[in-house]
């Protein structure tokens, strides 16, 4: 199947698929001010740069997109139909990579939490799940 795009418009649709700030982040980070909750963005100095990092409880949150991280739902285990072999040893790689960067900061001693797209649609689950992860994180670190 050839692309519905032609090269200049793919690349320009490409582009916006940003890496920071992205829709599922900030909804994250909303409900995390809504809780009274603190935290700082980027880990920059965190294996896998997590999206959201608590320094003082030690917890890193990553917000995960389903299909590019390969999710178990139905976007994530979606088949591209498009260059499949290219996409399939891609989110192969990302699998790879987040599952190093979760081993390497449990193995620091941080807690990590990763929250899925699909997730996020309940935010009253997702409140309940943030608010668990961070009482448990602060009981830990105090």
């Amino acid at each position: 199947m050839t692309d519905v795009y032609g090269p200049e418009k793919r690349s320009a649709v490409m582009r916006r698929v940003r890496a920071r700030d992205t829709g599922p982040e900030l909804k994250v980070r909303k409900r995390l001010r809504a809780l009274g909750v603190g935290y700082r963005l980027g880990g920059w100095g965190l294996p896998g740069r997590p999206d959201v990092v608590m320094p003082g409880r030690r917890l890193a949150i990553f917000v995960h997109g389903c299909f590019w991280h390969g999710h178990d739902c139905p976007r994530g285990g979606r088949e591209p139909k498009t260059n499949a072999d290219y996409w399939r040893a891609k989110i192969a790689r990302n699998r790879q990579r987040d599952r190093t960067a979760l081993d390497a900061l449990e193995n620091s001693d941080w807690r990590t939490l990763v929250l899925w797209e699909c997730q996020l649609k309940d935010e009253a689950a997702l409140d309940r799940r943030l608010a668990a992860v961070v009482s448990q994180a602060a009981s830990v670190s105090a």
